[in-house]
């Protein structure tokens, strides 16, 4: 499944014969996207010693899944991290975790699944002394549930630079016929409880979010404060990935004007639904995007990308979605 790239041997019989000449063999330490062939949607990674773990959106087989790899690029499943949903949870729709680290050995898991009591989708938190799992949640209720607003889902926390802790999310307005508002709110040092009242931050406004905005997470750069979300609909071509300036975690945030900065092209359909991380100095953004022709089909799903960002006059410029070979991370 792992589309990593070597010199490829042809078969004189495959050149038609005689006369025919091998194509250029591909430059050494390069890959090639899809970094994971098969269904992660919604993908989220962190780096735990040489080890990067990345958690994903349900399968039939686990709640939670993991894969861990080396280098960002070779990926491997390594079992699923919350075996057992949280008692207010009902299972069958687990979306969009991700992990933060609040103590070396103490890690948080931030999940979405459906509410036994509402039947909206809700945000859970859960604890576990390893990146893997597994994950505990003891909670008799839901971390965030607008239950009002649609439900809430797609949280991501964030760490700023003063060692205060955020969580973002999004209320899933889109499913009653209500505007999708990204909301952020201090949490805990303990990661496992809101430390202050929600704000909003951004809504659908644009032409090409259609009818809603998700997957938030923030991001911060000398160059200030990035809250970067996906938009439109997540089985269409027209998904895709912007982002806006923000003052602080709780905003103001002014949307860029060059939205979107990633949108389908070549072999990546609707890409979005990101998160970013940084290696020896470069940026990357980790993404899913559907096989292009394929959109809402189970297999392949949506595959996981991966492409680095640059920063060019104080704003993030992603070079991809790029289905040919490129350097290492």
């Amino acid at each position: 499944m792992i589309r990593r790239v070597v010199v490829a041997v042809v078969a004189a019989a495959a050149l038609g014969g005689c006369g025919g000449s091998s194509p250029a063999e591909p430059p050494p330490d390069t890959f090639t996207n899809p970094v994971y062939a098969s269904d992660a949607p919604d993908p989220q990674a962190i780096r735990v010693g040489e080890t990067w773990y990345l958690f994903h959106t349900n399968t039939p087989e686990a709640n939670v899944p993991v894969l861990t790899s080396p280098d960002l690029v070779t990926w491997t499943p390594a079992g699923d991290a919350l075996p057992e949903l949280g008692s207010w949870a009902a299972a069958g729709k687990t979306w969009a975790p991700e992990v933060l680290a609040v103590a070396a050995d103490r890690y948080v898991l931030y999940y979405t699944a459906a509410s036994a009591a509402t039947g909206r989708q809700c945000i859970g938190r859960a604890v576990a002394s390893s990146p893997a799992g597994p994950f505990v949640d003891d909670a008799a209720d839901p971390l965030v549930c607008q239950a009002d607003q649609g439900g809430s889902i797609d949280a991501s926390p964030f760490r700023d630079t003063d060692g205060t802790l955020h969580l973002l999310w999004k209320n899933d307005g889109n499913a009653i016929g209500q505007d999708t508002w990204i909301w952020s709110a201090p949490l805990a040092a303990s990661g496992v409880s809101l430390a202050g009242e929600p704000v909003q931050l951004i809504k659908q406004t644009e032409a090409w979010e259609g009818t809603l905005v998700e997957g938030p997470f923030l991001w911060r750069r000398p160059e200030g404060l990035f809250l970067f979300y996906a938009a439109n609909a997540y089985d269409k071509p027209s998904y895709a990935e912007g982002y806006a300036v923000c003052d602080s975690p709780a905003g103001p945030c002014r949307k860029a004007p060059e939205n979107p900065i990633l949108r389908s092209a070549g072999g990546a359909s609707g890409p979005g639904h990101a998160s970013m991380v940084e290696k020896d100095g470069r940026t990357w953004l980790i993404y899913h995007a559907w096989p292009t022709g394929q959109e809402g089909a189970v297999d392949p799903g949506r595959q996981l990308w991966l492409d680095e960002v640059v920063w060019t006059d104080g704003k993030p410029v992603v070079r991809g979605p790029t289905d040919g070979p490129q350097p290492l991370p």
